[in-house]
């Protein structure tokens, strides 16, 4: 069977389904695949924070000025898709004052309101914190839930008449006279898609999706590990105040906490060793601001591998960005035209942060948008996403489209009995 379409977006993470969402909201016909459920490469096994800008205001001002500016998008549009949980840095003993000073002048620089607060009253507002907080910053970060939210964007694609397709993996294409002409989507679909555009929106796997029509995408994917314990109770986002490195940050869910987390280069994003080592880090880490996590038991773990782009990588000198400046700098999202690569309708984005998916996405349909002469502007930051209000209605949409993914399965309701038994 062969279905035509105007945009083929391959890859349902956060910027794949925003791209599709964007899109067709401004009339563009869009089909959108992917070779799982949706959230199932980078999104749906990130920590799941709601970055405030906080983590790159003194390294990255353009990084921190986009995190906060999409936070506050994102509290209007996402509803039961966030968490409104707050977020603090911690300065311990044997943390650089220097460093605090610098992130907290960057956040008064870039409008991301941070309140200091010393010790005592940073153990007040949360108990959980040890003796050795010395002083701490109050900043309005917050959780993402990816599931639901990847679940809301795509259904509002599909309001505005896109076209979503899981479990539809891409088996090959055709490129004749420097055009993408066919895809070949096999899985559940098996089917011939003829688009007019192509956008390579699979994270980690660029490089490999990219290689099907003839293009190079060098991408370095990196694997971070998180932790689950169960846990109820803990207010905020918890941050430590430092160079960033493994094992710096508690995300608080209803029932638990998840720790994180590694950064360790990998070749390849579907295989790589999940060691050890790694959990045992986020508890020796994490433990030191909140010593309450000690001797408890692992609920659940997961890894997740980051889309970095190679050559934006190599220039901050590293290659396992474990800790310091080439882990701590925000990094942005490349969004590249495969036009001077020698095929005309084809572009990939990499790199960024789920904080930031829906900017991404709406700069990519930006560009396909003019590429196509289509005169409408995004909607997106002002669209209220569907379902958002009622976490009932946002679990029914992540089991309709295959979307519960481990970054938040303890939060969201297993509804995959009821699914099969809607098919």
């Amino acid at each position: 069977m062969t279905h035509s379409t105007t945009v083929l977006v391959i890859g349902g993470g956060g910027t794949g389904v925003g791209t599709a969402r964007d899109l067709a909201a401004r009339g563009v016909d869009v089909t959108l695949v992917d070779r799982g459920g949706l959230g199932s490469g980078t999104s749906g096994r990130s920590h799941g924070l709601l970055h405030s800008g906080a983590r790159y205001a003194e390294a990255d001002p353009e990084g921190a000025a986009e995190c906060i500016a999409e936070n506050e998008i994102l509290r209007d549009i996402a509803g039961h898709a966030i968490g409104d949980t707050g977020g603090i840095f911690v300065q311990l003993e044997d943390d650089d004052p220097d460093y605090f000073e610098a992130k907290l002048a960057g956040c008064r620089e870039h409008g991301i309101d941070a309140e200091v607060i010393d010790g005592d009253e940073a153990r007040e507002r949360v108990p959980e914190l040890g003796e050795s907080v010395e002083r701490a910053m109050v900043v309005p970060d917050g959780v993402i839930y990816p599931s639901r939210l990847v679940a809301a964007n795509a259904q509002s694609a599909v309001d505005h008449g896109a076209r979503v397709l899981t479990h539809a993996p891409v088996e090959g294409m055709t490129v004749d006279d420097g055009a993408i002409s066919t895809v070949e989507v096999g899985g559940e679909v098996n089917e011939t898609i003829v688009p007019e555009y192509v956008i390579n929106a699979t994270g980690a796997w660029a490089g490999e999706l990219a290689a099907m029509a003839g293009v190079d995408v060098e991408m370095q994917p990196t694997k971070g590990v998180m932790v689950g314990v169960d846990y109820e109770g803990l207010g905020p986002v918890l941050n430590r105040c430092r160079v960033p490195d493994d094992g710096d940050i508690v995300i608080p869910h209803e029932r638990q906490v998840v720790l994180g987390t590694t950064s360790v280069a990998v070749d390849d994003p579907d295989e790589y060793d999940e060691e050890q080592w790694e959990i045992e880090k986020m508890f020796e880490e994490c433990a030191k601001m909140m010593p309450t996590l000690e001797g408890r038991d692992v609920a659940r773990t997961y890894w997740g591998v980051r889309p970095l782009y190679a050559p934006d990588e190599a220039g901050r000198g590293s290659k396992d960005s474990g800790k310091g400046d080439e882990r701590g700098i925000s990094r942005g999202f490349f969004l590249l035209d495969h036009e001077a690569d020698g095929v005309d309708n084809f572009a990939s984005v990499v790199g960024g942060k789920l904080t930031t998916y829906r900017m991404m996405a709406e700069a990519t349909a930006d560009h396909v948008a003019e590429i196509l002469g289509v005169d409408a502007e995004s909607t997106t930051a002002s669209e209220r996403l569907p379902g958002v209000d009622d976490p009932d209605e946002l679990d029914r949409l992540v089991a309709e489209y295959s979307a519960r993914q481990p970054a938040d399965e303890d939060v969201v309701a297993d509804r995959s009995d009821a699914a099969a038994a809607d098919d």
